[in-house]
């Protein structure tokens, strides 16, 4: 029996740690440069309302109100893992997607309303 145990804690951690790889190397392949890029909207009340309203439009369907996501391919956007990425980085994902886990690209939203987007993300943290 604490064999059996044993085994399937052995195959949660490998889970969980195999699922926290793919998660993280999406925000690996953001170029140094957008990293390094602030939100010239950070700070202002007006952008993050502003962004609410994009959100609510194109965003809500899948990562619910307020950010959180179904758990599963929708993930949560109050989450530490957000917290823990630039404002370049999250404006680079949004301008670029990724297909391959159902995140479209929003490139055809000009740059200062993904930026809006940022500040409502920021804001709801």
């Amino acid at each position: 029996m604490m064999r059996r145990a044993g085994g399937i804690l052995l195959i949660a951690l490998a889970a969980t740690f195999s699922f926290a790889a793919v998660s993280s190397t999406r925000w690996e392949h953001v170029p140094a440069g957008d990293h390094a890029r602030t939100n010239p909207l950070a700070g202002q009340p007006e952008a993050a309302a502003a962004g609410a309203l994009i959100y609510r439009e194109h965003c809500l369907q899948c990562h619910k109100a307020n950010g959180e996501g179904d758990g599963h391919k929708r993930p949560a956007l109050r989450s530490e893992r957000l917290r823990a990425v630039s404002d370049g980085d999250i404006e680079w994902f949004l301008r670029e997607g990724d297909l391959g886990h159902g995140m479209p690209s929003w490139s055809s939203l000009p740059q200062a309303q993904r930026w809006q987007v940022v500040a409502y993300l920021r804001s709801i943290q």
